[in-house]
This record gives structure tokens, C-alpha cells and sequence, in this order.
């Protein structure tokens, strides 16, 4: 039995949906099963019955569902069925200075930020020579998450789904100090920019003063935390925008607070005005600022400009750093990483790739119960140079690098290169371009697939695969190319690391 679990808004009246088994490069269905059914904003289950028929192998379960009034979801995640051989590609190298590439022991081990779990660092070749080595140390933390200051910070006993805003038990400081306590090295509370009036719409009786004070307070709640337990990374922002005829976008360091509601006198409540579900104008805002954003669980049909969804921008290019691939179920209560809901976005980032974005894919937890980072095991990585502090700046020009990977096991690790350059830089290429894509994991996986992808910035087109194997070597055409890895672990987890983006000169 395959069970679907689906959520819509309170004013949605009919789901239809469709789901697929494909092969894994392939878009002829498998098997198929589609239906139609009633919602009342209440979550939504699904069962469709599995034949055992299906010859072993790797394949793809995909998704496609719609409802009324607007809003639609892709996903794609890959299955393995019945006994499938698990390959490693070669491993991360050791740290240890001289160690050959290939080595089958994992990366060495640094000292965590939290001090609790370690995390794992990284010898890589640096873009400019392949003699040396220059060590990361990775961090793995969480960027999307609410507490009380928005729809957020259940007590778990009561936590089955968004919150009344500023109703919820628990802050961003308890944030802080329970996601340290769970090993996670930063965390982000990102609270919905529009409830800060103390309303999921508009309070006209809200106090402009005190909008403005608690975000304030919640600026101030991070700093003191990062002060008083370093080296863990506090981090407060703002999820910006409505999903319906929207999309959200966390904006990762302002430090004022935007938005669009006026109370019954005509005042702003935030602190400075961009009008709902405007992108260009968000964009526009974010560069003169030079604040940074991360597009939250992508669909298909958000983040419109003139009419067009997922529509490329200057501003929104230099802005946007970071895509959400695939995050845990917003209203899990799971303290030990057990969450069964999750939801890919793959799809959508790559469409904003092709779209011509410059983005790192981040994979979080949007916590709004009492369990920031627990829920799961999936983590947004960051690499910074070795016995480099972890602080907002640091982290902010890791991002800014697209030095990141995605993944849904904490303790797996993935490096991304081309012709020696890391995953996510750009650079120009005559000649043969050789990918390697570099795992390791310090729990003992290996890995069933390995996937490598190729798009065209600006081509609005298909992301497609064009290797299965850990390295391939290659004259690609001459032009604008972007390139990323995807490794499915031997329990079905995956890891994406940022893709490359390469410009090809002709010979």
C-alpha cells in the first residue's frame, strides 16, 4: 500500500491528483493511479493499493496534484524495489595532509560548533591548483523554522498544525537553546513576515509600535544567544509572502521587517513597505539592501512577475542564493528524527535554475512545534575554511558561494566538482569537462544511485540526467551550462550538492 497525505488551505473544495511509477530516466509510466477528492482545509490521506509485479530496480515515484481556485505541486522522489546493488562512489578524501582522493575511510572529523555532535570536514582542491589541498569544515543546521513570534512554538502535546499567531508556548531563544541541545550547529527561526500583528490577516486594531518592537526583540534574542553560547549560530529572519497566488521566501538577514498590512489608521505594520506577492519589487528591495533570500518549498506557479511564474529577474538573481529541495512535514511532532511526511521540490528548483537563478539547494524542517531540527535527520550543509569561526558573516559568504549541499541523512557527506572547481562556482571551460561526484557517510551507507544533472540558465527548458556514474568526462557544447549531483543512499535518502555553472568557449 502506498499512503499520500495531502494539506490545503481552509477555502479549497476539490484535490485531483496523480501519481506515477517511472523508470528512473524515463517518463513512461510504470504503473499509474489518479483520483479526485473532497477537502475542507483538514489534512487529507490517501491510499493506493502497490501490485508486487514490478521487476527490481531503481525507479522514480512522481507526483501531480491540483486544487480549485489555483495551486499545484510536483514531486519526484526516486524508489528502490525489491534487492538493488549498492555501489560507492569514490569517498570524500581524508584530512589528513597527502591522503590520496579515494580513500575508503570517511573525512576526518572536526570539532562541532555545538559542541555535541561532531561535525565532519572535508579536503578538497581549491579552483586554483590541484597540488594542494584546502580544508572545509561542514556545518549542519536548519534555516526554516517558527516560533511564537509567528504561527509557531507549539508545546508537542498540542501541536497538530499552525498556531494561532504569538499564541504558541515557546520563543526563539527556546528555539535556540533546543536545536544546540539536538546538535544542530545554527538554526534560523524565520517568522511569517504578515503575522506580526498578532493575525493570520489583517488586525486593524494592531499597534504599528509594537509590531516593530518584536521583531526587534527577536533580533536582539539571536544575538544574545549567539553571545552567550557560542559557537552555536542564532540566527533570526522573516518568511515573506502567502502561499495562495504567492510563495514564500525567507530573507536571511535584514534587520528590518517588511511587509504589506496597514492597521484601521492607515499604518504600516512592519517597517518597511513591499507590496504583497510583488517579487520584482522584493528583489529590487533585497539588492539595494543587500539582504539575501532562500525560496521555501517551490511550486510551479509561484513567485510571478508579469504573469509568469518562476520568472527570472537581474535582482533576484544577485539576491536569491538558496532553493528548498525537500523539507519535513511542517507540524511533525517527532523528537528522534522519525518523521515519515516529507516533500520533495526539485522540480521546482529546477525550474528556477533553468529560469537562469544562481542557486544552492538547502533541504529544512519548517518547525512549528517545539522540535527545531528533530524532527528528521535532513540538514542544510555550509562549508567554511578550515578553523574559520561560525558566525552570521561567515555563514553569509559560504551562502553567497553556493558552498552548501543539501541532504536528508546528517551524517552523509557530498562534494561536487568540475575540472577541480567545487560546487558552486562559476567559470569558463575550453576543452574536456570531467564532474566527480565525491561521497562518504560516517554512519556506514552506501549508495544505491548516483545522478548527475544538466540545464541551461535561461533556457526555461528540462533539467535532465546525464550520468549515472560517479565521474564522467566530457566536450560539452559551447554555451551556458549548470551542472549538480544527486546521491541516493542505500536507505533511500538522498543528498544534493549545488550545482556548477560553466561556460563553455568553443575550441
Amino acid at each position: 500500500m502506498i499512503t499520500l497525505q495531502f494539506t490545503a488551505p481552509p477555502d479549497a473544495r476539490t484535490l485531483r491528483w496523480r501519481l506515477a511509477l517511472l523508470p528512473r530516466h524515463d517518463e513512461t509510466a510504470v504503473r499509474s493511479w489518479q483520483g479526485t477528492r473532497a477537502v475542507a482545509g483538514e489534512p487529507l490521506e490517501v491510499t493506493v493499493r502497490w501490485r508486487e509485479d514490478v521487476p527490481a530496480g531503481v525507479y522514480r515515484m512522481k507526483l501531480w496534484a491540483s486544487l480549485d481556485g489555483g495551486g499545484a505541486i510536483e514531486q519526484d522522489w526516486p524508489l528502490a524495489v525489491g534487492a538493488t546493488s549498492a555501489r560507492q562512489p569514490a569517498t570524500v578524501a581524508s584530512a589528513r595532509a597527502g591522503a590520496p582522493t579515494g580513500t575508503a575511510a570517511p573525512a576526518a572529523i572536526a570539532s562541532a560548533a555545538s559542541g555535541a555532535t561532531p561535525s565532519l570536514a572535508a579536503a578538497l582542491p581549491p579552483a586554483s591548483t590541484t597540488a594542494s589541498t584546502a580544508l572545509y569544515d561542514i556545518y549542519l543546521g536548519n534555516l526554516h523554522s517558527q516560533t511564537n513570534h509567528s504561527d509557531g512554538g507549539a508545546a508537542l502535546d498540542q501541536c497538530s498544525g499552525a498556531q494561532e499567531p504569538q499564541h504558541g508556548a515557546f520563543g526563539p531563544s527556546d528555539a535556540y537553546a533546543y536545536a544546540q541541545q539536538h546538535g544542530l550547529d545554527f538554526l534560523m527561526t524565520s517568522e511569517h513576515n504578515h503575522m506580526f500583528d498578532g493575525s493570520d490577516g489583517t488586525n486593524g486594531a494592531a499597534d504599528a509600535s509594537a509590531v516593530h518592537a518584536l521583531f526587534q526583540d527577536g533580533l536582539r534574542q539571536a544575538a544574545q544567544w549567539r553571545t552567550n553560547h557560542a559557537p552555536f549560530l542564532a540566527l533570526y529572519g522573516q518568511e515573506w509572502g502567502v502561499i495562495s497566488h504567492g510563495g514564500h521566501i525567507n530573507v536571511l538577514n535584514a534587520d528590518a521587517l517588511l511587509g504589506w498590512e496597514r492597521n484601521a489608521q492607515g499604518t504600516l505594520l512592519a517597517d518597511e513597505e513591499i507590496p504583497k506577492s510583488d517579487y520584482q519589487a522584493l528583489y529590487q528591495h533585497l539588492r539595494q539592501h543587500h539582504w539575501f533570500g532562500q525560496f521555501n518549498h517551490p511550486q510551479r506557479d509561484q513567485f510571478t512577475i508579469n504573469g509568469q511564474p518562476l520568472a527570472w529577474s537581474a535582482e533576484g538573481d544577485a539576491s536569491m542564493l538558496l532553493c528548498e529541495v525537500m523539507n519535513s512535514s511542517a507540524y511533525s511532532t517527532s523528537t528522534d528524527e522519525s518523521e515519515q511526511r516529507r516533500s520533495n521540490f526539485e522540480a521546482g528548483c529546477n525550474a528556477l535554475l533553468e529560469a537562469g537563478y544562481h542557486l544552492a539547494f538547502s533541504s529544512n524542517q519548517d518547525n512549528h512545534c517545539a522540535n527545531w531540527g528533530a524532527s528528521y535527520s535532513n540538514r542544510t550543509a555550509v562549508l567554511l575554511p578550515r578553523s574559520t569561526p561560525l558566525t552570521p558573516s561567515s555563514l553569509l559568504d559560504a551562502l553567497q558561494a553556493r558552498r552548501t549541499y543539501a541532504t536528508m541523512d546528517k551524517h552523509g557527506q557530498l562534494i561536487f566538482t568540475a575540472n577541480g572547481h567545487l560546487m558552486g562556482e562559476r567559470f569558463e571551460n575550453r576543452g574536456k569537462l570531467t564532474l566527480k561526484t565525491a561521497y562518504a557517510s560516517a554512519a556506514g551507507r552506501s549508495v544505491a544511485a548516483v545522478s548527475i544533472f544538466h540545464g541551461v540558465p535561461g533556457r526555461n527548458g528540462k533539467v535532465a540526467v546525464i550520468s549515472s556514474k560517479s565521474k564522467h568526462t566530457f566536450n560539452p557544447l559551447p554555451g551556458e551550462h549548470f551542472y549538480y549531483a544527486r546521491v541516493t543512499q542505500d536507505d533511500g535518502k538522498m543528498l544534493w550538492s549545488a550545482p556548477i555553472w560553466v561556460t563553455q568557449l568553443p575550441q
